[in-house]
C-alpha cells in the first residue's frame, strides 16, 4: 500500500465516509492511475481531462458513472493532497440526464412479489414496499426493530449514516412474523446470508428479483428500488402529505422528494385542462373542399 493511497483512507475516515464510499473512491483513483501507471501526485489537470475524455468516448461510461469518478478525484486533490485549484473547471462533473421513475401499479406489485418463490426473499422485497425501504436498509434489519407496541419499524444507520423510524403496515408484520416462524434465522439479521454473521447480500436479493420480473411477464422494469418509488407515488396518491413521505424516505432535502410529484398521476391529472373550458360546443373544422383540376 502507498503511503498516498493510505493518506486517502485516512482522509476518508476522518470524515467518516461510508464504507461503501470510500471503497468506490479508492477504486476509481486506483483505476486512474493504473491508467497512466503513475502516481496519481505526479498527474495534473491535462492528464485529468484526457482521462475524462477516454472514460466518456472509448469507454462510453454514463453521466452518473462519471460523476463517481469525480467525485474520487476532486477528494484526492482537493482533500488528500490539499490543491488549491478551480475543480468546477479542471475536473467538470457531467450534467446527467434527468429521468421519470416507470411506477409499478398496486396490482403490478401484487403481481411480482406474488411471483417471488423464496421465504426470505418475498419478505424482504414486500418489506422494501410496505416501508419504502432501500434494499441495503431492508437486508440489515434487526429482530429487534421491530416495534409492535409502536408499530414502527427502526432503521439503523441508512444512507448518510442516519437512523430512521419507518411504518410498519399489520399486513407487513404479519409477512414478517410468518417468515420468523417457518425459517427461525439465526443470529443478530432478521435476513441472515451465506456468510456467518451476515445479513444477506443485496447482489442475492437483486438475483431473485430478476428473476421474479421474467415469471411475472410485467412489461415495466423491476428492481427493488422500483418497490421503494412505489411506495412513495402510492402514498402521495392517496394523499399523504410530501414532509410525511419525506421522513419515511430518509431523503435529506423535500426537492428530492418533490420530484414524486411529477410522477403521481392524480396530481398531474388532477388540474383541468384549458379545452374543457372552452365553451360548447367546440366548432367542427370544416371538410377541405376537392380541388379542381380542370
Amino acid at each position: 500500500m502507498t503511503s498516498l493511497r493510505l493518506r486517502m483512507m485516512e482522509d476518508m475516515q476522518l470524515r467518516n465516509l461510508s464504507r461503501h464510499t470510500q471503497d468506490s473512491y479508492l477504486l476509481q483513483v486506483s483505476q486512474f492511475a493504473r491508467h497512466f501507471a503513475k502516481s496519481p501526485a505526479l498527474l495534473g489537470p491535462e492528464d485529468i481531462h484526457a482521462y475524462q475524455v477516454y472514460l466518456t468516448n472509448e469507454k462510453k461510461l454514463a453521466p452518473r458513472s462519471m460523476q463517481v469518478t469525480v467525485a474520487a478525484l476532486r477528494f484526492l486533490y482537493r482533500v488528500t493532497l490539499g490543491l488549491d485549484w478551480d475543480f468546477d473547471r479542471i475536473i467538470p462533473c457531467p450534467k446527467a440526464p434527468k429521468t421519470l421513475a416507470v411506477i409499478l401499479s398496486p396490482e403490478e406489485v401484487l403481481h411480482f412479489l406474488g411471483c417471488i418463490e423464496s421465504f426470505k426473499h418475498q419478505a424482504i422485497l414486500t418489506t422494501c414496499y410496505a416501508a419504502g425501504l432501500r434494499i441495503s436498509e431492508a437486508t440489515r434489519l434487526k429482530p429487534e426493530a421491530i416495534d409492535r407496541q409502536r408499530m414502527v419499524l427502526r432503521v439503523e444507520q441508512g444512507k448518510g449514516q442516519k437512523d430512521r423510524y419507518v411504518m410498519l403496515s399489520a399486513r407487513l408484520l404479519e409477512v414478517l412474523t410468518d417468515y420468523w416462524r417457518a425459517v427461525r434465522p439465526a443470529g443478530a439479521w432478521m435476513f441472515p446470508g451465506a456468510v456467518a454473521g451476515e445479513p444477506i447480500s443485496t447482489s442475492a436479493v437483486d438475483a431473485t428479483c430478476r428473476q421474479a420480473h421474467r415469471m411475472s411477464k410485467l412489461s415495466k422494469p423491476v428492481t427493488p428500488h422500483s418497490l421503494r418509488h412505489a411506495f412513495a407515488v402510492h402514498l402521495l396518491e392517496a394523499g399523504t402529505d410530501l414532509r410525511t413521505i419525506q421522513l419515511l424516505l430518509g431523503h435529506r432535502s423535500l426537492s428530492t422528494t418533490a420530484q414524486y410529484l411529477r410522477i403521481a398521476t392524480n396530481k398531474v391529472c388532477a388540474a383541468t385542462s384549458p379545452l374543457e373550458l372552452l365553451p360548447r360546443p367546440i366548432p367542427k373544422a370544416s371538410s377541405p373542399s376537392t380541388p379542381e383540376h380542370f
